[in-house]
């Protein structure tokens, strides 16, 4: 029983009444012993393990990538002996010059390869000649070194009265070739052995410096290919891996290998610049939706690469930045570092930034409305502060300011504007519409000021305008402050200095927070002669920060990077140098702080006499439009609309100078007078307008019973 187990199980169910209680005994064999694990399955295991090691693969890319780079280096080597010796890279430099159109490079080129063609034509035909003449010097060589020798030999003879020293020159010199046969003799077999080994030596060092190898087989620090020189190669290369059939098959039938599609790769400020004329049958849009891909084709991230379409049809242009280049800050703005600066709000440029070339960027102001919009915490506020810092060292401008965050970002411009409204809440909103309504009648005051009369530039700036667009709060006459209806205040007033200000220097800058239909209309951004945009979430916000025309033209703020991208914008406007062919242009904008734009400001401030700047609109004396309308009409039965309007102007200007039709039919129609056409003309009639202030009164009198 040494093998077996007893087990002892007693029944647990209740035998029978007639039967005893029996204990059974049940014999459990134990479980096999575990089989043992053949060799070979260990020997297997062993050797998948060895195989699949990190070690051994490693182990085993070394191998390969050091073979390639022998290989791979004696082609690279045989190639620039082909090209050293033949015409092809002449031949090669011609076709990308005539595929390019320019013809005087092609033309220069062409030149070169005739004088190589000559200078090897001579190379060749004197080396007929040259065993001959080879001859000739070698005996003409030898007589006279004999001569030399045996001269050399009788001067010593009679030096030494030896007649036998005539020969010892002739007899040394023979002794030292032989030593010379000699030392080649014995050097001759090892220099056989280590020739072969020096030449692969020589190929392998060629191929390690080009990394001629896989790329998977290449080390990890080489595989990145962090900070690799772009080279018309490396283009093409990434052009034909993007993934499009049409441009792989047409870079594969050319002929020079796809190098007739590139323009010169120039230097352009941290990266370069290249034009890349597609084949026929691939379009411009399918390259820009590819720009990550590319990217990473060029060993670059997706934010260091930037394809815009220039004018030459079926072009796209790209630059490319140099790894890790628009990481780095781009200095302070001369605003700063020049105390002397003043600015020219006609003539003047202000100095806003870099473009990814590197030059300085610098933006007109003369006469257009601005927007600026992205996302919260991009850089917004600064980027449009250093306009205004700027503008403000030329006195002769003027302010109207409201900072709907209202965290002090503009405080430095109190005593410096003539307005400067600083808060988010709805009063504070009230207060920035009703300035801009006020700027409004500035604006008609100038307009029907008499012609050539001019007039100082009106800065009307709006931050967190988003703010004001979407605020619920109504007047006593229930029209609502915010919103992009016909009676939106804020709304209307934007709208009518975008349609007339520019002309009488009334400009409008606003800066608003993630663009949409809501925060910011349609007919407002449209508005805007200067738009400029940071990071944003998506194409659709992109188109509705620059519009269609600059988004289908390469501008693509939704792919800046949130946070990182801090500053940089991409702009459309007409005050900004773009090149030729592009609807936009990206620029890094110089960083400026509140302590620095603080002693800006007391720059400008003395250069003023000084401003008294109001925190809060101040409202006017009470006024009755209806009865004001009855008072301005007089005894006339009826007077045109377009008079009535202005009367009211000169009556108050400050209460009716920025009406419109709309502003008069719409107190008309609430008190019962519509106004009427009357042969052709929109009338007021006196008796409709005088039986309303009747009923009114009326009304108000049993009311108030």
């Amino acid at each position: 029983m040494s093998d077996n187990v007893v087990h002892l199980h007693k029944h647990t169910d209740p035998p029978p009444a007639d039967t005893p209680a029996v204990t059974t005994l049940t014999v459990v064999p134990d479980a096999p012993p575990a089989r043992p694990v053949p060799v070979w399955v260990r020997s297997g295991r062993a050797v998948r393990t060895a195989v699949t090691h990190e070690r051994t693969r490693a182990a085993g890319r070394a191998v390969v990538r050091h073979g390639l780079y022998t290989v791979n280096g004696g082609r690279i080597a045989a190639h620039r002996a082909w090209d050293g010796r033949t015409g092809s890279r002449y031949e090669r430099m011609i076709r990308a010059a005539e595929a390019a159109g320019n013809l005087e490079a092609a033309q220069e080129w062409e030149e070169r390869l005739q004088r190589f063609r000559a200078a090897r034509h001579h190379r060749r035909m004197d080396l007929l000649h040259s065993p001959v003449d080879a001859a000739k010097g070698v005996a003409v060589g030898a007589g006279m070194s004999v001569g030399v020798l045996v001269a050399l030999g009788v001067a010593l003879a009679i030096s030494t009265g030896n007649v036998t020293d005539v020969v010892t020159p002739l007899s040394a010199t023979i002794d030292f070739i032989a030593l010379l046969i000699r030392i080649v003799q014995v050097v001759w077999g090892p220099l056989l052995t280590v020739g072969p080994l020096l030449a692969l030596l020589a190929l392998w060092s060629v191929g390690r410096k080009q990394h001629a190898a896989p790329q998977w087989a290449l080390p990890v620090n080489v595989r990145t290919g962090e900070g690799e020189p772009i080279t018309p190669s490396i283009v093409v290369k990434a052009l034909r891996d993007l993934g499009i059939p049409a441009l792989a098959r047409a870079i594969k039938e050319m002929g020079d290998a796809g190098a007739s599609m590139l323009g010169p790769i120039t230097i352009a400020g941290c990266g370069v610049e290249v034009d890349v004329t597609l084949p026929s049958g691939v379009s411009t849009n399918e390259v820009q939706g590819k720009r990550r891909k590319l990217a990473e084709n060029l060993t670059r991230h997706e934010h260091e690469v930037f394809i815009t379409i220039p004018q030459a049809a079926r072009t796209v242009r790209l630059w490319v930045a140099d790894s890790g280049a628009l990481d780095e800050p781009i200095g302070p703005s001369p605003l700063v570092t020049d105390e002397t600066m003043t600015a020219d709000y006609a003539k003047g440029k202000a100095p806003w930034g870099q473009d990814l070339r590197g030059d300085a960027a610098a933006l007109s102001l003369y006469q257009r409305h601005l927007l600026i919009t992205g996302l919260s915490n991009q850089g917004k506020t600064v980027a449009l502060r250093s306009l205004a810092l700027w503008l403000s060292l030329d006195r002769s401008v003027q302010f109207l300011m409201g900072d709907l965050k209202g965290v002090g970002d503009w405080a430095m411009f109190d005593g410096l504007a003539t307005t400067l409204v600083q808060g988010p809440t709805d009063e504070h909103v009230i207060q920035v519409t009703e300035m801009v309504e006020g700027a409004v009648v500035e604006m008609n005051r100038r307009i029907q000021a008499p012609p050539g009369t001019t007039f100082p530039p009106l800065i009307v700036l709006v931050d967190e305008a988003q703010v004001a667009f979407m605020c619920p709060a109504k007047d006593e006459e229930k029209r609502p402050y915010g919103g992009s209806r016909a009676n939106s205040r804020y709304f209307m007033a934007v709208r009518k200095i975008h349609n007339q200000g520019r002309a009488v220097n009334v400009l409008m800058w606003q800066g608003t927070q993630d663009p949409t239909n809501e925060n910011l209309p349609k007919l407002v951004r449209e508005g805007a002669h200067t738009r400029a945009s940071l990071a944003l979430g998506t194409e659709s916000q992109a188109r509705m920060a620059l519009g269609d025309k600059a988004v289908d033209g390469g501008a693509a703020p939704n792919l800046l990077r949130p946070g990182l991208d801090r500053g940089t914008l991409v702009v459309a406007s007409d005050g900004i140098s773009i090149p030729a062919g592009q609807s936009s242009i990206t620029v890094r904008t110089h960083y400026i702080d509140d302590d620095n734009a603080k002693a800006i400001t007391d720059r400008a401030k003395a250069l003023r006499d000084g401003v008294t700047t109001l925190h809060a609109i101040e409202h006017t004396e009470e006024h009755d439009p209806l009865a004001d309308i009855a008072a301005v009409i007089g005894d006339a039965p009826r007077v045109r609309t377009k008079d009535v309007l202005a009367r009211l102007a000169t009556k108050n200007a400050d209460a009716y100078g920025g009406w419109s039709f709309l502003d008069l039919k719409r107190v008309l129609d609430d008190a019962g007078a519509s106004p009427y056409k009357s042969d052709g003309v929109m009338c007021v009639a006196r008796d409709r307008v005088a039986r309303a202030l009747t009923n009114r009164d009326t009304e108000g009198s049993a009311s108030a019973e």
